[in-house]
């Protein structure tokens, strides 16, 4: 997606990778909105440090960094041992794979790699192969989001007033993202609407990238508190929901997603309005028999407890204002500790459809993407 940046817009992808310095690239997104800034990530374990600390967060986008992270972590080792390289691959594979446990997307992306790299003979050609497989993910991630636009597009009319949850766009996905890609494409097509962005506590992706993306694309947009989804229901403030996901249960049509979206399909079947989830191939876990089984991140509680934002502070002497400085502020009883579960669950009688590059699908009918 372009971005502007010092008064230039510039065309930019959430995660790369570049060859000469064996690292990943990654937009940080904690920094955002108040600053843009791209990241070089030169060690695997760093790289998973940067999926754990949300650098990067999103299905797809965690996805990639972790194919380019496999890949990263292979080019790095020295030798010419194949069984040696196979144990240290394997190493890399766990330690990527544990960054962030709910997500399917890093795994099925660490599989890939590793099946195409299965094809090489030699330690210098796997490591080649997991560079092009890794490559081929991302752009696939892209090509998957255009393809959500396409078919979610028609689902987006004149005038119609859309929420969304936390961040399924660009930020979230090498470029396009999945729940923002029925807008982009809506809006590429002339279409007028308004978006409403759950702020998505506790980390308020919806506040500050949703909005930041919607912004930067000229989308119309209000954020709101989470709490306030139901009260615009019931008015009649909502013609539509579409959320992402980071994992979708192909055998039950059951969605992991950002905790508070269970929420949001019970208040939308309540008011019968129409409930999305756009997702990837990649984001469909076709082993999981059950939702219950979904490992379920619990995040430090201190997010739940306080807040990050920027503080700009006078220089002394000056009139200005010094650089902005990113702070933690605690905004709770001091004495009170917090729960904060990453994800929740929303079971398949309350979602209307799953918007793939394939189509839009009952969660009953995923099994046909298999065929």
């Amino acid at each position: 997606m372009n971005v502007t940046v010092r008064g230039r817009k510039r065309p930019f992808r959430t995660v790369g990778f570049d060859t000469a310095k064996n690292a990943v690239l990654l937009v940080e997104q904690r920094l955002l909105p108040h600053e843009f800034k791209v990241v070089a990530i030169r060690d695997f374990r760093a790289t998973a440090a940067a999926i754990t600390d949300m650098v990067v967060r999103g299905a797809g986008a965690i996805g990639a960094t972790a194919a380019y992270g496999l890949a990263q972590g292979a080019r790095a080792f020295r030798g010419k041992d194949l069984s040696k390289f196979i144990a240290h691959v394997d190493v890399v594979q766990r330690t990527l794979a544990e960054a962030r446990p709910t997500a399917v997307d890093p795994v099925n992306a660490m599989i890939d790699v590793r099946a195409a790299m299965a094809a090489g003979t030699t330690v210098a050609e796997q490591q080649s192969l997991a560079l092009s497989a890794a490559q081929h993910f991302a752009d696939e991630d892209v090509a998957h989001c255009r393809g959500i636009g396409i078919h979610g597009a028609p689902l987006i009319r004149d005038g119609m007033r859309v929420l969304t949850h936390c961040n399924a766009g660009w930020l979230a996905f090498v470029d396009i993202g999945t729940a923002t890609a029925p807008l982009y494409a809506a809006q590429s097509l002339g279409r007028k609407f308004h978006v409403f962005c759950d702020e998505t506590r506790p980390r308020c992706q919806g506040a500050s990238l949703t909005a930041w993306e919607l912004a930067q694309q000229g989308i119309a947009h209000d954020v709101i508190a989470d709490n306030a989804a139901g009260h615009l229901m019931q008015r009649g403030e909502v013609d539509l929901v579409i959320v992402g996901s980071d994992r979708v249960l192909g055998r039950t049509g059951e969605v992991a997603n950002k905790i508070g979206t269970y929420t949001k399909a019970v208040l939308a079947h309540r008011h019968k309005i129409p409930f999305y989830v756009a997702i990837p191939l990649s984001t469909i876990d076709w082993q999981m028999a059950s939702g219950m089984d979904i490992p379920i991140e619990e995040r430090s509680g201190e997010e739940v407890l306080g807040a990050w934002g920027v503080v700009r502070a006078a220089k002394p002497g000056s009139r200005g204002l010094a650089a902005a400085k990113r702070s933690y502020v605690r905004i709770a009883n001091p004495t009170s500790t917090a729960r904060n579960p990453g994800f929740d669950v929303t079971p398949p009688e309350l979602i209307t459809g799953i918007i793939t590059p394939l189509g839009i699908f009952k969660p009953h009918q995923l099994s046909k993407l298999l065929r």
